[in-house]
């Protein structure tokens, strides 16, 4: 077999020109398109320098070289949930109407209960050595929103729940400062409902020993990791978000966290209403605990004091919460709770429906199961007993059973 002889060393070369030979020409003749191109390049780059130095000085960009347009958008977050229900009434009030029942205070129908939207940016960081500043507003729309939000005949706030700024004061271990809309310091129970609470319906103590959020102004100071103090200078205690007067009501939450498992807040509140409500005042304990891995307690104690033309009629009430984890998709939750309105000053010719009259006493015991198949799905079965001292207060009853469940999508 013979072998190929190797090729003579000018084959190569010869090969080697022809290459570069035909290659350089072609560069050669788009040498001016380049140079045409990059003068482009420049003339564009210097344009936009200009426009940049324009623009920051009229205010449209931040001159800061670390400035981000988009920076406020890009720290906001997105959240909320859509819960919608069917409960039949066993009393089925005549008007279609369950006097005292805050969801699905229309007898044995569907309803769209909520929708929330809440934009918000990250909470302040609490600190003695920096300012820092976020805000946080919520929407709510839906048969429950004329209830929940701060006064839905009022214009501009017909669905809003919450929007204040808030504010980190360099003061001690930081001053935490927030103005705006608020939601109330009171109440064991959220106002989002079964969404966020282990019971779909509200309880009597949310409502009637509660209050909807308010316009005014809180300054927050924490001591220690288990001590906090909250104070609030809001509209009277159920003017909402736009005063009728020129009264004020104070409230002041005391934080105490003994331990990672257990807390309690001590709340008082006092103020002038002006408004068939010459003077509003009272307290509320708030607490709950974690028992081991699957127990759950919480209590909700409160005394109101109402002084009108010149008479001091009292409203008290107490709730209890017990909810047991089966397992990391199903729970059981129980509320008991009672309710005394003696004089009728509370749950009398109120919006929940109940009749003008003397005075009465509640008393609810609802049991609720609550199953996530997926984190962002919570199916909430209940059964509700509810009783009143108020002769046919239900409409012709003066007790009646609620049976239903209610689904919540969170996002």
């Amino acid at each position: 077999m013979r072998l190929k002889p190797p090729r003579p060393a000018y084959y190569r070369l010869s090969l080697a020109s022809a290459l570069f030979g035909g290659i350089m020409p072609a560069f050669a003749q788009d040498s001016p398109k380049m140079d045409k191109l990059e003068r482009e390049n420049q003339e564009l780059r210097m344009r936009l320098d200009n426009l940049e130095a324009v623009a920051k000085k009229e205010g449209i960009l931040d001159s800061s070289s670390s400035s981000k347009p988009v920076k406020a958008l890009s720290s906001t977050t997105l959240s909320g949930f859509v819960t919608a229900s069917y409960f039949y009434d066993t009393s089925n009030p005549p008007n279609g109407t369950s006097p005292g029942y805050l969801w699905n205070r229309t007898a044995n129908s569907f309803s769209l209960n909520k929708v929330k939207l809440t934009l918000a940016s990250a909470p302040v960081e609490r600190s003695g050595e920096k300012y820092d500043v976020a805000y946080r507003t919520s929407l709510i729309f839906g048969q429950d929103a004329a209830i929940v939000n701060t006064k839905a005949g009022t214009v501009g706030f017909e669905n809003l729940r919450e929007a204040y700024v808030e504010m980190n004061l360099p003061v001690g271990t930081g001053l935490n400062v927030r103005a705006g809309e608020m939601i109330s310091l009171l109440n064991y129970e959220s106002g989002d409902g079964g969404a966020v609470n282990d019971n779909f319906s509200q309880g009597y103590q949310w409502f009637y020993t509660g209050n909807p959020p308010a316009a005014g102004a809180q300054v927050g100071y924490t001591f220690t990791d288990w001590l906090d103090v909250k104070v609030r200078l809001q509209n009277g205690m159920y003017a909402g978000p736009i005063d009728n007067n020129n009264s004020k009501t104070v409230m002041m939450a005391l934080g105490i966290k003994p331990c990672d498992a257990a807390w309690l807040s001590l709340i008082g509140f006092t103020g002038r209403e002006n408004t068939g409500i010459d003077v509003l005042q009272g307290g509320s304990l708030l607490g709950g605990a974690t028992l081991g891995e699957n127990w759950h307690v919480g209590t909700e104690l409160d005394y109101f004091s109402f002084k009108i033309n010149g008479n001091t009629s009292p409203v008290w009430s107490t709730g209890g919460w017990l909810s047991y984890t089966i397992n990391p998709k199903l729970s059981a939750a129980v509320r008991a709770e009672y309710l005394s309105d003696p004089d009728g000053v509370d749950a009398s010719a109120d919006p929940l429906g109940f009749p003008l009259n003397s005075g009465q006493d509640l008393s609810s015991v609802a049991f609720t199961l609550n199953f996530k198949p997926l984190p962002q799905i919570k199916i909430q079965p209940e059964i509700r007993y509810d009783h009143t001292t108020l002769t046919d207060g239900f409409g012709t009853q003066d007790n009646r059973v609620f049976i239903g469940a209610g689904i919540s999508y969170l996002f």
